[in-house]
């Protein structure tokens, strides 16, 4: 296991390096104003789902997140933006192919010489965080790392969180845990997604992911003793408690009551960033995966890139 545990610990310095490297890409990047989609696919997607609940709360202008496939393609965009670790992605090829000469297109990339550096317009390349794990975990936060830091975000603080992070104990014993449903407010939404999706690609575990405000309109009646539920970001009024009623186990870095270093580092200072608190999701699939018996260098019926026929 030694690739994705490496590559985990890793974001720290990754996601300092996006804060050097993104003032020099700017020109790439989204200008205030401009109405922008962003498009990935799997874990990509989700980043762009955070992406675009960051830069409209900023108020720097209208941002769809879609995936790549299901872009609409009679919607007018002034730009462009594709996620992509490989470069090598079916769906996001065909989509900067179709795009070519229509929409000024940047693509995020962690291989510099792969195909989408052809197609696009610009590239911003981030080999530093491109990866050998099959399971994707630093170069999608570093990807998102980089248009935060060209929101014009404190990355410093954000790297100050992900060190404890790395190194945390887990907030709770997977070996207890059947089941997970994370949950995410506003640009956490996609980082709520993401985790779920770590688990069930490193661990194959039943994993889901919804709106915090929606998870009482239905979702909440799978919550039960030995299941879990865990909160990136804010959280409604009464969601503890509500969760509590199930007998099932709540994970929040913002609420005290369950056991993890966590609840500390917001003593006195601004609460601990969510992507922070994404690592110690991707640190819990993998523990998953161990306790199950798996690889989480091999995940099942998975490919570092879908390349289609």
């Amino acid at each position: 296991m030694a690739y994705v545990h490496a590559e985990i610990a890793s974001q720290p310095d990754c996601w300092r390096e996006a804060a050097r490297l993104a003032p020099t890409v700017a020109e790439h990047l989204p200008r205030p104003g401009e109405r922008v989609a962003v498009v990935g696919c799997g874990t990509s997607w989700f980043m762009a789902m955070a992406y675009a609940g960051l830069r409209e709360a900023a108020g720097q202008g209208e941002t769809d997140a879609f995936q790549a496939s299901e872009f609409p393609a009679g919607r007018r965009y002034d730009r462009l933006i594709a996620i992509t670790r490989s470069g090598t992605t079916t769906e996001v090829l065909d989509l900067l192919t179709a795009l070519r000469g229509r929409i000024p297109t940047t693509v995020l990339v962690g291989n510099p010489d792969s195909a989408a550096v052809t197609l696009a317009d610009a590239t911003v390349a981030l080999p530093f965080a491109d990866e050998r794990s099959v399971v994707q975990t630093r170069f999608a936060t570093t990807a998102l790392a980089l248009l935060r830091a060209h929101l014009g975000e404190d990355l410093g603080r954000l790297a100050a969180d992900a060190e404890v992070a790395v190194r945390a104990p887990l907030p709770i014993d997977p070996a207890g845990i059947e089941q997970v449903t994370f949950l995410g407010r506003g640009w956490t939404v996609g980082l709520a997604q993401e985790a779920a999706l770590k688990c069930r690609e490193a661990a194959t575990f039943w994993a889901e992911a919804y709106p915090a405000m929606d998870y009482r309109h239905g979702p909440i009646s799978v919550a039960a003793p030995g299941r879990l539920v865990w909160a990136l970001g804010e959280i409604p009024d009464g969601l503890p408690e509500d969760v509590a009623a199930t007998g099932a186990a709540f994970v929040h870095s913002r609420t005290h009551g369950w056991r993890t270093v966590l609840t500390s580092w917001s003593a006195g200072r601004n609460p601990v960033d969510p992507m922070a608190d994404l690592i110690l999701a991707q640190r819990f699939a993998v523990a998953l995966a161990t306790t199950r018996g798996l690889d989480p260098d091999a995940p099942r019926h998975l490919t570092r890139s879908v390349v289609l026929a």
